[in-house]
């Protein structure tokens, strides 16, 4: 039995649709990132950077436990446990891992930034909305580019790049985009939507989130608590 240490967050809902899809048995242990669980002595213990997700497995490489933090480094390693969602061939391989570097090193932090300065931060700061808008949109240029060629984000397969980049799209009306003007990349993204996998993944956690922040949980996620020495 997998131990996944998560919340219903984009990066959650990755390593989540990997372990669904996969089939994999896995027991979720919910870290309230609006309650400061992610800075518990315990939690830092697997997760060092204080992020979500990270996951345990008994029965790790040569039979021994592994623990790991960083959601690409759990999709590589799930995709390498199971021999699925990642192409045997050399080159296919490496196709599917350059648009997952492209999620964890773009999509993931420049869209953080949009919603932060968008929706979050207390002050509205007009250049910093302006810039990570611009460059949502951006991104999402170059992901619809490479749908008008290909069935799928990394290759012609489903993929963990698809399962990296689709949850961080589906808050696009927070991002400032509107989903209609990239055809390519909207057919892709309802197709994945309609995966069973997908939706059971969407329930991990979801009653436990709240929509609404209040002033603890903006003081966990953007205050000063999260720089303290640990």
């Amino acid at each position: 039995m997998l131990e996944v240490y998560s919340w219903a967050t984009p990066n959650g809902h990755k390593v989540h649709i990997m372990l669904e899809e996969c089939g994999l048995p896995y027991h979720v242990h919910g870290v309230d990132i609006g309650k400061g669980e992610q800075f518990e002595p315990e939690f830092l213990r697997i997760s060092p950077n204080n992020k979500i997700p990270a996951l345990r497995d008994p029965d790790g490489p040569d039979g021994e436990p592994i623990t790991l933090f960083e959601s690409g480094a759990i999709l590589l390693y799930l995709a390498g446990k199971t021999g699925r969602f990642l192409p045997a061939s050399v080159s296919g391989k490496y196709e599917v891992l350059q648009w997952l570097m492209f999620q964890m090193g773009s999509v993931g932090p420049m869209l953080g930034q949009a919603h932060h300065f968008r929706i979050y931060a207390p002050q509205k700061i007009d250049y910093a909305i302006e810039r990570y808008t611009n460059e949502a949109r951006r991104l999402y240029t170059v992901i619809n580019k490479r749908l008008a060629h290909s069935p799928y984000i990394g290759a012609s397969e489903y993929s963990i790049a698809d399962m990296a980049i689709w949850p961080w799209l589906r808050s696009w009306r927070n991002q400032g985009v509107e989903m209609a003007d990239f055809p390519h990349l909207k057919g892709w993204f309802d197709e994945i939507d309609k995966r069973p996998a997908v939706q059971r993944a969407l329930t991990v956690l979801s009653e436990r989130r709240r929509p609404v922040l209040d002033e603890q949980a903006r003081e966990m996620l953007f205050g000063n608590t999260q720089y303290k020495r640990r």
